[in-house]
């Protein structure tokens, strides 16, 4: 599939489906941000979080300003530990701008996730098991929405996830 062909199936806010067209909506998304970023997700395993793509997007996005955030919330931290040691890296060097958190178990029943960037743009997967989401640039209203259940989400977190060498 072209960039081009990609771009002209990437329409924000309908209803899009593919793997493959969700992993370029986020790298779109990644690309836009410019201060801060928050992402839910069950564990990372679907959107290529693991690949050298995504690592360099938010490791460009980590650069390109001292005050940039990085918040991730996961329901599960298993893949990140295991399948993500780019993103370990990441959390190692940037661990003053970038936290990982795991939620308690009352928030393991929930079945989206989303990516907000600057309370401005955005990428909803309607359930981790279909490869069925919405994203949008500039769109106030649902990242409002989005950032306000970021919070509640928040809330309901049991710790961060942290990188340590271990050693003498």
């Amino acid at each position: 599939m072209t960039t081009n062909q990609v771009s002209s199936e990437l329409i924000p806010g309908q209803i899009i489906t593919g793997e493959y067209l969700y992993a370029e909506a986020i790298n779109l998304i990644l690309t836009n941000a410019e201060h801060e970023l928050l992402i839910f997700d069950q564990d990372l395993s679907h959107g290529g979080f693991a690949d050298k793509q995504k690592y360099e997007l938010l490791q460009q996005f980590l650069n390109k300003n001292p005050s940039n955030q990085l918040t991730i919330i996961l329901q599960n931290i298993g893949f990140f530990q295991n399948k993500c040691p780019r993103l370990q890296n990441l959390l190692t060097i940037y661990g003053h701008k970038m936290t990982v958190y795991e939620t308690n178990q009352s928030a393991k029943h929930v079945k989206d996730c989303f990516i907000l960037a600057d309370n401005k743009h955005y990428v909803k997967r309607i359930h981790i098991d279909q490869a069925r989401f919405k994203y949008g640039l500039d769109e106030l209203a649902t990242t409002s929405l989005l950032n306000t259940r970021f919070k509640e989400l928040l809330e309901v977190t049991q710790g961060t996830v942290t990188i340590s060498k271990l050693g003498l």
